[in-house]
């Protein structure tokens, strides 16, 4: 079966309709892993839905977080998008981190967390500096609740500070952004397809 991808689109920007540099970073990630076989099955802009603070998986009723951890699972890679606020990822980016927290607590008998197997790679956008750093804590966040993290896993374009023109409003994806997106591509594809094979063993009787 086909590998499969999710994007998580933590934009700030809450209408969907609304262009966002995020998305524009997601698709060039996904456009990528499709020339690889990669279908990307959706992206949730996470704005746009009740997803309530907390570090379990479900905080009742309303709370948005149980459908999307059951749609993020399914598949094989989650594209973590995120724009740079203040040199930090956004508010909405640390609220789906802290939702997945409640992984540690839902281990199998073999001590393996749902998310082990699973790829996860981020896209990071903004007009000012903040990228090494969002990728450091990003990363560090979602291998701790045990997503694996391949080689090259982040692509990102920072425009200069104080300006306000957008990674959506260029005329075309520089060279660099566009090379770092096949690689963190072809290392997802590739590590997502070992796993799917050989899953992690785990450690019996862990739990």
């Amino acid at each position: 079966m086909a590998l499969t991808a999710i994007a998580l689109n933590c934009t700030l920007k809450r209408n969907g309709k609304e262009p966002s540099s995020t998305d524009k970073m997601i698709d060039l990630l996904a456009g990528e892993m499709s020339k690889r076989g990669v279908s990307l099955t959706e992206t949730i802009r996470v704005a746009d839905y009740d997803v309530f603070a907390g570090v379990t998986s479900d905080e009742g009723e309303g709370d948005a977080w149980p459908d999307i951890r059951k749609r993020i699972l399914a598949a094989d890679i989650l594209i973590f998008g995120t724009p740079i606020w203040m040199g930090q990822m956004s508010s909405i980016a640390k609220r789906v981190l802290e939702r997945m927290d409640a992984f540690l607590s839902e281990t199998d008998d073999a001590g393996r967390m749902p998310s082990f197997g699973k790829v996860a790679v981020a896209g990071i956008v903004g007009n000012e500096d903040g990228a090494h750093h969002i990728a450091a804590t990003v990363f560090q966040a979602l291998n701790d609740v045990g997503w694996t993290i391949p080689s090259a896993a982040s692509d990102y374009w920072v425009g200069e500070a104080m300006q306000d023109k957008d990674f959506k409003d260029l005329p075309q994806v520089p060279e660099p952004v566009a090379k770092g997106a096949a690689m963190l591509a072809a290392n997802a594809v590739h590590l997502a397809t070992v796993l799917r094979a050989q899953p992690y063993p785990g450690i019996p009787e862990a739990k």
